[in-house]
């Protein structure tokens, strides 16, 4: 009778104990296999594979500083990366800008918890093919020599390749039905880069940093294609993480994901991979009121209505 009853209780025990999320085990270690996984996105703004590279090493990172699975999901476009944070199927997204607004307008209790060094001021570029003649620009109002040219900018939500060269045109009295025909949208930075470079735009808007590192690694003709203007400064990138972490992971677990990011270091070799590829000497705090004019820009603009 006893065995009978010993064996039922184990019956009832065991899918409990299988089901189990506490991720932690009887020594204390954390049982990754039993907890659901951290999921990290970035928004499309540069090549796939590059990309791929760099949030997949900076995923095996913080999954082995936090004590948590950590899964990197590539997205299609900037929408799908707001659209998946909304629904909760991205956790952690390193966002532009814009989307990070767009991001946390949606979900209630999203927050902006940190940036690289370079986000607190950083720059757009707008670069010419060489065959226009274009000369470097000396101030804001020479834009004005872009009226009648064709030019592209990069996604349509993106911040540093569409939002800000936008809003500084607009400063220069440039409108978009100034330049010949539409104006484009290339879709990232690196496809920017390509269309001025083969003449199919005469000038481009894009991010300062991409076009700094792809011209470090002998990826553009600069035989072809130069910067012609340097933008003012703005806040740009940043991550952006889901408030559902907290009912999952406990309520500091925000506070362990910055200090994971915070503790990246250029003198750790590993580490120093990860900030190359993204392209920062390291992590600062950063938070929401940073991108009122992000958000202000992005309603005059009708980014966000």
């Amino acid at each position: 009778m006893k065995k009978l009853l010993l064996s039922g209780l184990l019956l009832i025990l065991f899918p409990l104990a299988a089901c189990s999320t506490n991720p932690t085990d009887a020594s204390g270690k954390t049982n990754t296999k039993e907890v659901k996984p951290l999921v990290t996105g970035a928004i499309p703004d540069q090549d796939p594979e590059k990309l791929q590279r760099q949030y997949t090493k900076l995923a095996a990172y913080l999954q082995k500083e936090l004590g948590v699975p950590v899964e990197y999901k590539p997205v299609t476009d900037y929408t799908a990366a707001v659209t998946a944070f909304k629904v909760g199927d991205l956790d952690l997204v390193w966002f532009g800008g814009l989307t990070g607004v767009q991001a946390r307008l949606q979900v209630p209790g999203a927050e902006a918890i940190a940036q690289r060094d370079v986000d607190e001021k950083f720059h757009s570029v707008f670069i010419a093919n060489k065959k226009t003649g274009l000369k470097p620009l000396k101030n804001i109002t020479d834009l004005q020599q872009l009226k009648g040219r064709t030019f592209t900018f990069g996604s349509e939500s993106s911040t540093s390749g569409r939002l800000m060269p936008q809003h500084f045109l607009e400063q220069a009295g440039v409108k978009l039905t100034d330049f010949k025909g539409q104006p484009g949208f290339s879709g990232d930075h690196d496809k920017t880069i390509k269309l001025v470079e083969a003449g199919t735009y005469e000038v481009g808007a894009l991010n300062e940093k991409v076009w700094s590192k792809r011209v470090d690694s002998k990826e553009v003709d600069l035989n072809k294609v130069e910067v012609i203007w340097r933008t003012p400064a703005y806040y740009d990138y940043h991550w952006v993480i889901n408030p559902q972490v907290k009912q999952r992971y406990g309520d500091d677990f925000v506070n362990k994901v910055q200090t994971a990011l915070f503790k990246l270091d250029p003198k750790v070799p590993e580490q120093k991979e990860i900030l190359d590829l993204l392209q920062a000497e390291k992590f600062i705090p950063t938070k929401n009121e940073n991108y009122k004019q992000i958000e202000e820009i992005g309603r005059e603009i009708g980014k966000i209505k």
